[in-house]
């Protein structure tokens, strides 16, 4: 169940409690301004939660609470400059200076937090997608009672709505004003009571709270009750040296367009990563993330140049996915050989990761040697650790490479492997049906067929061979449905289908819209003198 909408007609805590109900898994994303929050569900409860542009306190909330030791802080940092892939919470328990319980209460606390500040947000969107779980999070992941989220929730947001009357901005200073003497029979909070050494006149509210070490909810409720009992007053303002609108720094602009990149939102994040190369050209993480996003928006030369100036830079942290983007990108610009040499370096910097074979052969298919071909998809295959079974894009492509080797029967039995592993496939059942149409079972072929064009969303692919099959057993009208449904999924799917459809109403008797189809057909393809000798045939008729 994807759902999406405006936050300023639904609350936080209705999508919530939907979810909830629902038992449902996956991550609800959620906009505000140039902000984003990302709520993780499995089964209908929390168990990850994060805002952008909100500090990683863990380390700092640990050290401040007298759980661990900054020295243990900094072994630990340390550790992560050599293993990036770590969290400082997995690595303070590997070394023994956290137990797992406690990282699990600190992790919980953060998570709740972040729900919390994310009730506060009245205006934005959201966007619920299912099955989606966090990224790397150092493997601790919590389980959090959605309800009791809810109840808490509101009970801040009301606090909240009180306690911003008096302090509206984090940038606020508050400086002590006739404290609490010995003997005065007045109790403090124990947050109060940390707080209240800290508030000296020059600190911000922003840094209270990252210096105490409490969540943002209880140190914004310890400072109103010392505000409100009369223990302190306000001192003004921290001035910020940049005037309003100053540019963000390089790592914010990464964080944005990480953000917007996750949330599918290509045109901002690609506008956040060309600030940051404008600062820095240099800059591979964004150079690389503009290059995917040049792929997805059908822009490959462009993802060419970008993979071209990372050649120069160095290749990154991840070369392998560099290689077989590039590779990818040079495909389909059909500069096959370029493609060949750049995926072979790719294949030779990882020998036994099946990926570089799979998109050798995949191009080598493309450029018709198909026996070369089966042979990359053979090593593709082999390259699969014990028990690891081929996805359904090799299967889509080795059923071809088979069968235009020759190897019927082995494209038959690969097809079948594979749709008993991938039975949505719609790339895979439109390749075996053309297999098996080529061996002459038409009718196992059009029920593939069938089975692709009820897909979600339908295969345009499918619909143009079942038009095929149709018009060779004279149904034209069967055919031109078909064939109308491809062009309307897919209107650039080839000039072939134009072709087909201009003949159908031709035969029909209808010249318009034969000449537009055929129009529209050598619109795609300038070369085909097949339609070029229909329109003109069409112009010379009589009655044209």
């Amino acid at each position: 169940m994807a759902i999406e909408g405006e936050l300023s007609s639904v609350t936080l805590a209705d999508i919530c409690q939907l979810l909830a109900m629902g038992r449902k898994t996956g991550c609800l994303t959620l906009t505000h301004r140039s902000n984003f929050g990302y709520v993780y569900f499995k089964g209908g409860r929390v168990i990850y939660a994060t805002v952008l542009n909100r500090p990683d306190r863990l380390g700092e909330l640990l050290v401040r609470n007298d759980v661990i030791e900054r020295k243990d802080l900094a072994a630990a940092m340390e550790t992560q400059s050599r293993q990036p892939g770590k969290k400082i919470g997995q690595l303070l328990v590997e070394a023994g200076s956290l137990e797992e319980e406690e990282l699990q209460r600190f992790i919980t606390m953060q998570i709740e937090e972040a729900v919390y500040h994310l009730f506060g947000w009245e205006e934005g969107t959201f966007h619920f997608e299912p099955d989606r779980a966090p990224e790397a999070h150092g493997g601790f992941l919590v389980s959090i009672n959605t309800e009791s989220l809810l109840l808490e929730g509101a009970r801040r947001v009301d606090e909240l709505s009180q306690i911003e009357k008096k302090i509206a901005s984090r940038d606020l200073i508050f400086a002590p004003d006739h404290l609490p003497k010995e003997g005065d029979e007045i109790v403090l909070t124990p947050d109060q009571d940390r707080l209240l050494p800290l508030l000296d006149g020059k600190r911000t509210v922003a840094e209270l709270i990252e210096e105490s070490g409490l969540g943002e909810f209880d140190a914004l409720k310890g400072i109103y009750g010392l505000l409100h009992a009369g223990f302190v007053r306000s001192a003004g303002r921290r001035e910020s040296g940049e005037a309003p609108g100053a540019d963000v720094g390089l790592g914010q602009r990464l964080n944005l367009g990480h953000a917007f990149y996750r949330a599918g939102m290509l045109e901002d994040a690609e506008r956040e990563y060309l600030a940051v190369l404008d600062a820095d050209p240099v800059e591979r993480v964004a150079r690389a993330r503009l290059g995917i996003i040049a792929l997805r928006s059908g822009r490959p030369r462009e993802a060419v140049a970008h993979y071209e100036a990372m050649e120069k830079a160095g290749l990154g942290s991840d070369p392998l996915a560099v290689l077989l983007n590039w590779g990818y990108a040079l495909e389909l610009l059909e500069n096959f050989d370029e493609a060949l040499a750049v995926l072979t370096r790719a294949a030779a910097l990882a020998p036994g990761d099946a990926r570089g074979p799979l998109a050798i052969g995949i191009v080598l298919l493309k450029k018709n040697e198909a026996a070369r071909a089966r042979e990359a998809f053979g090593r593709s295959r082999a390259a699969l650790g014990k028990g690891q079974k081929p996805g359904a894009v090799y299967f889509a492509h080795a059923v071809l490479a088979s069968a235009a080797a020759g190897q019927l029967e082995e494209a038959i039995q690969l097809g079948r492997e594979g749709l008993s592993l991938h039975p949505s496939s719609a790339p895979l059942l439109v390749n075996l049906g053309a297999v098996l149409e080529q061996k002459g079972d038409g009718g196992a072929a059009e029920a593939l067929y069938l089975r692709a064009v009820a897909l979600n969303p339908p295969s345009p692919h499918a619909h143009r061979n079942l038009g095929d099959l149709a018009h060779a057993r004279g149904d034209q009208a069967g055919a031109r449905a078909h064939f109308e449904r491809a062009v309307r999924l897919d209107p650039l799917l080839g000039d072939d289908l134009y072709l087909k459809l201009g003949n159908l109403a031709y035969e029909e008797g209808d010249r318009t819209w034969a000449r537009q189809h055929w129009e529209k057909a050598l619109e795609l393809n300038p070369e085909n003198e097949t339609i070029r000798s229909n329109l003109q045939l069409i112009s010379t008729a009589p009655g044209a």
